[in-house]
């Protein structure tokens, strides 16, 4: 490769499903560079990356984490993000300050699908990203299959940059295709350079070749050359290379098997000379602003430090004790840190291109450009640059402290934890009075609970919430009701006369009064109404009651003995006496879905809708998916709840779904019997309670 001039520090995101091996890349990326003495594994939980108690127990990432190193005299930052699906807003977060990013994967056909939603995010982004394919030394499937599998899923070409040497069943190095050297691989060091093969000459230049034409794609001299069958040089090769992939019209291909160290060395000169500048990322971003400009792009509370907002800066230098504005708060730094891992080291400033933790920024929220004054300006809407937005939550459970007492530290936690993973959301549900934690799926509400328990110190319950289900009645009835009482003194009397009304569905409640002649003085209506709205909220079925109307027509007051809390006490009688006679009907929430799969499973998920009590309403391409479908349907909601875990399932993790409330049905027949009999013993439960 041509020399070049030190470049600013960059930073690249590492990023792939679950079990790639990006955690063992970095791990070895950091031993080839010298930040590490020795490489951790995951069985002995001394991994720089997974370095969490969560992570460690799960042995897998939970969340990004940061590290720095140097390479040829260049500083680098490599973010290591979650592979699951169910963290991905985390890794999109991560993906948004570096300047490229490494897709790590499987050489295997069958998982190629699960790298979809990760590169459509890439192109949409503009990120420029190449592929490492690892775990090559045991691949049991040619390079050139693997390609074919994974160039169905990816919007831009991919330009194998390396072909395989292999020694029987065994891969045991590469040849670059640029400049047509062979290497062997030698575990944990670099390479040997090894005369070609004879066998590899054919391969060789066929997918050298296949290179040069992909790269003449974008530039006509290129094609002219190839088309006098002129040789271009090396340096020309490279430079087509570095500024293809710098604009995302290309994804390079890189092998090697990252547990051996094979091919990381290779690796890492590929990115010293492709990776662009931070300056070229901030323009493509759109940031604008004066220095000193810096972007959070992930939160965490740390239990020695407090608050720590993980920063790029885009220009420096940021010095410690400064003050930073996001444009609504102003904070004044309390230290800067360099990270690697779960080790911290203070430093005294951060210059253009460092990834540093900035302490105690006080309402400063992940995403927030920063600068002095606070005229920093970052795109929104459909730009490459603006901030992606949380996904919808799409799987809860009910939670609540462990220990009583602990409410209010708990609410508190709740607060951080969303402020540190803004997909995760807590919701204080009005109709089951749960407090609710919703967030990506089992795995995602499963750390974040644990994280309640280790970091916070709040152990929790948890466990499915409960459907919000309403009642409502099917037929009207006239009831008389009178509240009397004497006890000495002033007794209470109230008499009324109601009709009790269905209402079309949706209509909510409605109170009307028609009396004549004042035979409830008007200043007594108001507290039958509050006593008809009290009853309301648990209806003869145990269960909030909705589309109802309620008219007072008639009634009696005594001089004395009439007062608000006696028409109160009478409205609310009125209903109890009258509401089992009108029919009532269990109504059960009924959502609208769509669901969003590779077409090659739209049918399967569509099987899985029915099985679920569904009603399909049909299917269409999906735009802007290529090769993918969104099949809507009515889903009841009780049959949402472990839908996203059963999805995932059937789709090899990349089905997912958008849902809102779309109206109330009836339910009838044994399915209502058991829901309203699973709930009376609650009701004797908070009736003994109260």
């Amino acid at each position: 490769m041509p020399n070049k001039t030190p470049s600013a520090p960059r930073c690249v995101a590492l990023v792939g499903p679950y079990l790639a091996g990006k955690t063992t890349l970095l791990e070895s990326i950091l031993f080839a560079t010298e930040a590490i003495p020795r490489k951790g594994t995951a069985k002995e939980g001394n991994l720089t990356g997974d370095s969490s108690p969560a992570a460690r127990a799960r042995k897998m990432s939970v969340e990004v984490n940061v590290a720095s190193t140097t390479f040829m005299g260049e500083k680098w930052t490599f973010l290591d993000c979650p592979g699951s699906i169910e963290f991905a807003h985390e890794a999109r977060s991560a993906l948004m300050a570096a300047d490229a990013a490494i897709v790590v994967c499987e050489p295997t056909v069958e998982r190629a699908m699960t790298l979809a939603p990760l590169l459509k995010f890439l192109d949409d982004r503009q990120i420029p990203h190449l592929l490492f394919l690892n775990k090559i030394d045991d691949a049991d499937i040619r390079v050139r299959d693997t390609l074919a599998a994974l160039q169905a899923v990816s919007a831009r070409p991919l330009v194998l940059r390396q072909v395989p040497i292999r020694e029987g069943d065994t891969v045991t190095g590469y040849v670059d295709l640029i400049s047509e050297r062979a290497y062997h691989y030698k575990a944990g060091q670099a390479s040997d350079l090894i005369p070609m093969p004879q066998t590899m000459a054919e391969r060789e230049k066929e997918a050298r070749q296949g290179l040069l034409e992909k790269l003449a794609d974008f530039d006509d001299k290129l094609l002219e050359q190839l088309l006098e069958d002129t040789v271009p040089s090396k340096e020309d090769i490279y430079s087509h290379l570095a500024r293809n992939l710098a604009a995302d019209r290309i994804v390079p291909v890189l092998l090697g098997a990252a547990e051996r160290d094979a091919g990381v060395r290779r690796l890492l000169k590929s990115l010293r000379h492709d990776v662009p500048e931070p300056s070229v990322t901030a323009a493509r971003l759109g940031l604008k602003g004066a220095a000193p400009l810096a972007q959070v792009f992930k939160t965490q509370h740390a239990a020695h430090t407090g608050k720590v907002s993980v920063v790029r800066v885009w220009q420096g230098p940021i010095a410690d004790g400064a003050t930073l504005s996001d444009g609504s708060n102003s904070a004044k730094i309390a230290g800067i840190t360099r990270l690697m891992g779960n080790a911290v080291t203070k430093q005294a400033k951060a210059e253009t291109g460092d990834v540093v933790g900035l302490l105690k920024l006080e309402g400063v929220a992940t995403g927030a450009l920063l600068s002095a004054k606070g005229d920093a300006a970052a795109p929104a809407g459909e730009s490459v640059g603006a901030w992606p937005a949380p996904p919808q939550p799409i799987f809860s459970l009910a939670v609540n402290a462990e220990k009583r007492g602990d409410d209010v530290k708990l609410s508190g936690a709740l607060h951080r934890l969303s402020e540190e993973d803004p997909s995760l959301v807590v919701e204080h549900n009005a109709d089951t009075h749960e407090l609710l934690l919703w967030g990506q799926g089992e795995m995602h509400l499963a750390v974040a609970i644990d994280r309640l328990r280790s970091s916070y110190h709040v152990p929790v319950v948890s466990q499915a919430p409960q459907v919000p289900y309403k009642e409502t009645i099917r037929k009207g009835v006239t009831q008389h009701a009178r509240h009397k009482r004497q006890s000495g003194g002033h007794g209470q009397f109230a008499d009324i006369k109601i009709e009790i009304r269905p209402l079309a569905r949706g209509s909510g409640f409605n109170f009307e009064e028609k009396i004549v002649g004042g035979s409830v003085p008007r200043n007594f209506i108001p507290a039958v109404e509050d006593g008809v709205r009290d009853y309301l909220k648990r209806g003869p079925l145990g269960f909030p009651v909705v589309d109802v109307q309620v008219v007072l027509f008639d009634g009696q007051y005594h001089d004395v003995d009439s007062s608000d809390q006696a028409f109160m006490t009478a409205g609310g009688l009125g209903m109890r006496e009258g509401m089992p006679k009108c029919d009532p009907v269990l109504l059960e929430p009924i959502c609208k879905v769509a669901v969003t799969v590779p077409n090659e499973f739209t049918s399967r998920v569509q099987r899985l809708v029915q099985t679920r009590r569904g009603q399909i309403l049909g299917y269409d391409a999906k735009a802007g998916w290529p090769g993918w479908d969104e099949v809507s349907a009515m889903l009841p909601q009780s049959e949402m709840h472990d839908l996203i875990i059963e999805l995932r399932s059937a789709t090899q993790g990349v089905g997912t779904f958008g849902w809102t409330f779309d109206h109330l049905a009836e339910l009838t027949g044994k399915p209502a019997e058991k829901i309203i009999a699973s709930r009376r013993p609650a009701e004797e439960k908070a009736k003994v309670a109260s």
